[in-house]
C-alpha cells in the first residue's frame, strides 16, 4: 500500500504563549483545518502536575504530500499538519532548549527523541527531517546539544578540533538525559506513550548508543543511527534493544567494518544498511540527485523500522 510522505517546503504561523505540560496529542482533535487556527495549548492535553514549561513560538506547518509504496505499510494521512513548538526544558542553569514537533492529525501517540549532527537542531536539514518523522503521526523532541553553540560550515576548519573540545561530553551527556527525562515523563509516565523510540545522525547517531545503553528502565524500546560517529563497541554492547544502522560505504567517519562488528554486538534484532558509493550525510543532507534518491530509501527504511518496532510490536 501507499503512505504518505512529507516534502518541503513548509509554510509557518507562528506565536508565542507560556503553558503549562504535559504537552502530548490526545487523538481527540478539532478537523485539521480547525486546529491549524488554534493555538498548541488548545490542541494538547495540559497536566497540570507538571512544572511550568515555557513555550517559546508556537509554529503550525502545512505540508506538501507526495505517495510513495513502502513494504508493509498502511494508508496514512499524517502528513496533513505538522505542528512545531520551540521550548525551554529542565529547570535553571542545567535548561535547555528544544524543538517539539507533533503530527495534529492520526496522532499515534508516541515519542521519538533526534539528537542532531554538529550544525544543530535549528539547522534545515535537521528539522526538515523531524518533521518527515513527525508527519508520519510521532511526537518529535529535537533538543539543543550544544547550547546555542553549534558548528557552523563558514567556521575556519582548523578551529574545529578547538570547537569540538569546548563542547565538554559530561555537559552533553547532562543535557541529553534533560531531554529524555521530559520524554519519560510527557510520554511514558503519562500513559500516553509506552515505550520510546530515538534517532540521531553523525554526532547524535554516537550518541544514540549511548542513551541505549544508559537505559536501565527500558524506556527506549528502538533505536536509528544515521552514520554515527565515535561509537565505543564495549558501549554498544550494553544496549539490549535493536538499533537500525545506516551509513554509506564511502564514509571514512564510520568506518563499515566497525559498523558492522557493533551491529553484530547490539539488541537481537538489529540491523546494519549501507548504501553502496555513498559518503557522510547522504541520508538527511543529500548533495546530489543520486543522493537524494537513496536518501528516500533510506527514510523508507527509517520508516519502517519506527512503525514495526514502536506500533506492531510495542
Amino acid at each position: 500500500m501507499a503512505l504518505s510522505v512529507c516534502a518541503a517546503p513548509l509554510v509557518w504561523a507562528s506565536t508565542s504563549l507560556s503553558i503549562s505540560s504535559s504537552l502530548f496529542i490526545t487523538g481527540k482533535l478539532p478537523s485539521p483545518s480547525a486546529a491549524f487556527q488554534l493555538p498548541f495549548s488548545i490542541i494538547c492535553n495540559l497536566n497540570p502536575r507538571r512544572p511550568l514549561l515555557s513555550v517559546i513560538k508556537d509554529r503550525t506547518s502545512r505540508v506538501a504530500c507526495s505517495r510513495v509504496k513502502v513494504e508493509d505499510s498502511i494508508e496514512d494521512e499524517a502528513c496533513e499538519l505538522v505542528n512545531g513548538v520551540e521550548l525551554s526544558i529542565g529547570e535553571g542553569v542545567d535548561s535547555i532548549n528544544a524543538y517539539l514537533f507533533t503530527a495534529v492529525k492520526n496522532n499515534n501517540g508516541t515519542g521519538i527523541l533526534l539528537l542532531s549532527d554538529i550544525f544543530g537542531f535549528e539547522h534545515n536539514s535537521t528539522r526538515d527531517f523531524a518533521y518527515r518523522v513527525a508527519c508520519n503521526g510521532y511526537n518529535v523532541l529535537v533538543p539543543d546539544l550544544f547550547r546555542g553553540d553549534s558548528w557552523e560550515k563558514d567556521r575556519p576548519k582548523a578551529l574545529f578540533e578547538q570547537w569540538l573540545a569546548s563542547q565538554k561530553s559530561e555537559r552533553v551527556v547532562k543535557d541529553i538525559a534533560t531531554a529524555v527525562k521530559w520524554m519519560v515523563d510527557e510520554f511514558v509516565s503519562a500513559g500516553v506513550s509506552k515505550r520510546l523510540g530515538i534517532i540521531g545522525f553523525c554526532f547524535g547517531g554516537g550518541r544514540v548508543v549511548e542513551v541505549l545503553a544508559e537505559d536501565l528502565d527500558g524506556y527506549f524500546g528502538i533505536g536509528v543511527s544515521f552514520y554515527g560517529t565515535s561509537i565505543d563497541p564495549s558501549v554498544a554492547a550494553k544496549v539490549k534493544v535493536p538499533v537500525l544502522f545506516i551509513a554509506g560505504e564511502n564514509d571514512p567517519l564510520c568506518p563499515v567494518n566497525a559498523l558492522r562488528n557493533i551491529g553484530e554486538s547490539t539488541g537481537a534484532g538489529s540491523r546494519v544498511v549501507i548504501y553502496k558509493g555513498r559518503g557522510h550525510g547522504f541520508a538527511h543532507r543529500p548533495a546530489s540527485p543520486e543522493e537524494d534518491g537513496d536518501a528516500e530509501q533510506a527514510f523508507e527504511v527509517m520508516r519502517n523500522w519506527l512503525y514495526s518496532g514502536l506500533l506492531v510490536n510495542n
